[in-house]
């Protein structure tokens, strides 16, 4: 009989002082009345989980669970997605009238399993923290119980997330029983060592991979959940979905199909192109006659995600970099944006369809000129940090010789002009309807600041940025 060995404990620490902490703020909610206090106390956990992550590099459970520079960057896009949305929440779940204590370890768990997924080895373990993370993302895409968008948001989600699970179950079976093994090295090296790059059963569960990965992306054709799921959220959730849950499919993404399928790449670059393409085409097309604000970022969260594909497709380091760095602006000018939504919230004002923004700069010019950086950035028009994550993820996709595509992905980047901007001319060049009263509180102020200081910054100064991305990447 072997002797238990205990294993190395430090890679997964900062996994292990979420789970604690999330706890606490869940039973926390019992005793504190305020939840204000209940959403500081979910910042400092999340500090707490920070500090922790500095010093947990290394594998453990057989190789099972990875802390390396890669999980290490997209653990730290969770955790800033986590910051800015409780920052948003605050106030917005008062005027709401979901001001519960639930609401904010719900997000720490969701996070939890994110940070699970960025951290597999073992399609075991990444599906375990897939279905953490997606379960608690149902729950807050329903959290307005009385509404029943919210409830359409959260049953839509629910059942497409199930579909995606069992394609990624399937895929998972289909490799396990072929290579006998559920690492993704070991995976790898099998099909190295037996030839089994043509294999017809090996290129299904690729596809069914893809397909797993699609939905958690929202890519096309796979992403009809998308739209209703953000419009019937709440906004403050809507902003957590767009960033957090896609990093995380991108995160398993690049690490299932370098390292697992990494001697196969042109074959699942072959199945990728066409899916990103569709991606960029129906998400900047459709947005275009979206009058509802919350419908139309979710159709441009499908182009953004069409575009870091891309990076994934020139299967190098350079492209993965370009994903990594593309995903951390992504974060910073899409909260922005839905903060900005957030404050045209007031009792018995929505402020989520366009016309809304109808002469704002007139009557909160400071309001408007944050959602016009923003709109800038998402675009991609420098000196925002938009245009340099398409320029690096662009550049990669060329220098794999995916010029092609990039040729088609500059066409709707240009098509993707029409939307943005045309919230920046209901801003700036009409005149307001009636006088548009913004809810504001300290946490969002500080969310708008973080926001669009970065966005400044990674545009002017890039090199920072993307030279991290590539440290995450060496080794990978």
């Amino acid at each position: 009989m072997m002797p238990f060995v205990m294993p190395d404990l430090r890679p997964v620490m900062p996994e292990v002082v979420m789970t604690c902490l999330a706890l606490i703020v869940l039973m926390a909610d019992l005793v504190i009345k305020r939840k204000e206090t209940i959403a500081f106390l979910s910042i400092i956990c999340i500090a707490i989980v920070t500090y922790v992550l500095s010093g947990s590099l290394g594998t453990t459970f057989n190789g099972m669970f990875i802390s390396d520079g890669y999980s290490m960057f997209f653990k730290l896009i969770f955790i800033l997605n986590v910051i800015l949305t409780v920052l948003i929440s605050v106030k917005y779940i008062a005027v709401e009238k979901v001001n519960f204590g639930e609401y904010y370890s719900l997000i720490l768990f969701s996070t939890l399993g994110m940070m699970i997924m960025a951290s597999a080895g073992d399609l075991i373990v990444l599906y375990l923290g897939l279905e953490l993370m997606a379960l608690s993302t149902y729950i807050l895409a329903g959290f307005i119980r009385y509404d029943i968008k919210s409830n359409e948001a959260a049953m839509k989600y629910f059942l497409l997330g199930a579909f995606a699970s069992a394609f990624l179950l399937c895929g998972t079976s289909m490799i396990y029983g072929l290579t006998g093994t559920t690492d993704l090295k070991a995976i790898s090296d099998y099909i190295v060592k037996n030839g089994l790059a043509s294999n017809p059963v090996l290129m299904l569960s690729v596809i069914l991979f893809a397909v797993a990965f699609s939905f958690k992306i929202a890519a096309v054709p796979f992403h009809m959940w998308a739209p209703d799921a953000y419009e019937g959220a709440p906004t403050s959730i809507t902003a957590f979905m767009s960033v957090g849950p896609k990093a995380a499919g991108f995160a398993v993404l690049g690490r299932v199909f370098m390292v697992a399928f990494g001697s196969i790449k042109i074959e699942w670059a072959t199945v990728l192109i066409p899916v990103a393409v569709l991606t960029m085409g129906v998400g900047n097309i459709v947005a275009i006659s979206q009058t509802n604000i919350k419908r139309m970022l979710a159709y441009s969260s499908i182009a953004h995600a069409g575009y870091m594909l891309l990076g994934i497709i020139a299967g190098t380091n350079d492209g993965m970099a370009s994903v990594l760095n593309y995903m951390l602006i992504y974060a910073f000018m899409n909260i922005g944006a839905f903060a900005v939504v957030i404050m045209l919230r007031s009792e018995g004002f929505k402020g989520d369809n366009i016309t809304d923004y109808e002469g704002l700069s007139k009557t909160h010019p400071l309001a408007a000129a944050l959602m016009l950086v923003f709109m800038f950035s998402l675009t991609g028009i420098p000196p925002t940090a938009g245009f340099m994550g398409k320029f690096y993820v662009f550049m990669s996709a060329i220098n794999a010789g995916y010029t092609w595509v990039v040729i088609i992905a500059v066409i709707f980047s240009a098509i993707s002009a029409y939307f943005y901007l045309r919230i920046v001319m209901y801003m700036y060049m009409k005149e307001p309807k009636e006088t548009v009263h913004l809810t504001t509180s300290p946490g969002i102020g500080l969310a708008l600041a973080i926001t669009v200081i970065a966005v400044l910054i990674i545009g002017v100064l890039p090199s920072t940025f993307i030279n991290f991305a590539h440290v995450a990447v060496i080794g990978f």
